[in-house]
């Protein structure tokens, strides 16, 4: 603690960066779950992202990077280290190409994109994160995803800062290779979109964020959907067998009706709870601790996998 506490000095002279000694986590998590870690840095630009980053590879100090929180779990006990948090939001557009920096929230992006008739996003409306999280996720909803839609991703590895294409990223449903290499920092992208009338994309991103809202209220202290959708052509033949035709969509299987089997609706442990009308959304009531939803997560993971033999994953990240 002393050591991280004294690598602070160095870190709070640089500009366009926040340091916040012993912040709580719980406070830039939608969960509002967690404890505190020695120090959260907010960089809000990518001078400061690269400066603080070059300063923490040099301390030998235990450190690591979120983004927004919106699909962060963190452990009651907190982080024990720095917690850099890179936020710059700026957007920029030049023909059917946007350019977005990482910690810009996901909804301004749909909404700039459909402001200057730009489409390919607009069905990704009332998601909930930052742009940077979205990418590393692959997020979509409604037949889109952002995956389709990257042009390049700038990121830091190690040292250096890489620039990949699409194809580079090894983009999969809700994966990417940023999630495999956790420490890698996504600063930017660029998106190519097609031409659309504001007016109809607008609509359409209106339409779908109230039938969001109504799922999952924006101050609801959850991350939407917990688990990830299963994909129809990786089921073992005699469990895709027992889905009904209804309940496919575009070859993927919602995880909320494994869970709606066995039960899930309005189960709870503590302050966590699994909402009545919706198996696959998880939240907390108030007053809730992490260890209650990692307890609840595993009942829930047991109660699918004893059923059906299936395992299914979540789609939120745990710190530590």
């Amino acid at each position: 603690m002393t050591a991280a506490l004294a690598a602070l000095a160095p870190l709070e002279t640089i500009p366009g960066l926040a340091v916040r000694p012993g912040a709580l986590l719980r406070d830039y998590t939608r969960f509002r779950l967690g404890g505190p870690c020695h120090a959260l840095l907010t960089a809000s630009t990518e001078a400061a992202y690269r400066a603080a980053h070059e300063l923490l590879l040099a301390s030998g100090l235990p450190w690591t990077t979120i983004g927004g929180g919106t699909n962060l779990i963190v452990s009651d006990a907190g982080y024990p280290g720095l917690v850099l948090q890179y936020a710059a939001a700026g957007l920029t557009t030049h023909g059917t190409h946007v350019q977005v920096e990482a910690g810009a929230d996901l909804n301004a992006l749909v909404d700039f994109a459909n402001a200057h008739g730009l489409a390919g996003l607009e069905a990704m409306a009332g998601i909930p994160g930052w742009v940077g999280a979205a990418i590393y996720g692959n997020a979509g909803a409604y037949g889109q995803s952002i995956a389709e839609r990257i042009h390049w991703v700038r990121f830091v590895k190690g040292a250096q800062v890489v620039t990949y294409s699409r194809a580079e990223c090894e983009f999969r449903y809700r994966e990417s290779i940023f999630k495999r290499h956790k420490p890698w920092q996504i600063l930017s992208a660029e998106l190519t979109l097609s031409p659309g009338d504001p007016t109809a994309l607008a609509a359409r991103s209106a339409e779908i964020r109230a039938t969001r809202d109504a799922k999952f209220p924006p101050t609801m202290q959850c991350a939407g959907s917990i688990f990830k959708n299963l994909l129809l052509r990786d089921l073992p033949p005699e469990t895709a067998a027992q889905v009904p035709a209804n309940v496919i969509r575009e070859g993927k299987i919602p995880a909320g009706w494994f869970l709606e089997q066995v039960g899930a609706k309005g189960l709870a442990i503590g302050n966590i709870r699994v909402a009545a009308y919706h198996a696959n959304l998880v939240y907390n009531i108030g007053g809730g601790v992490t260890a209650d939803l990692v307890a609840l997560l595993n009942e829930l993971k047991q109660r699918v996998h004893a059923r059906f033999g299936l395992v299914i994953e979540e789609e939120v990240q745990f710190l530590p």
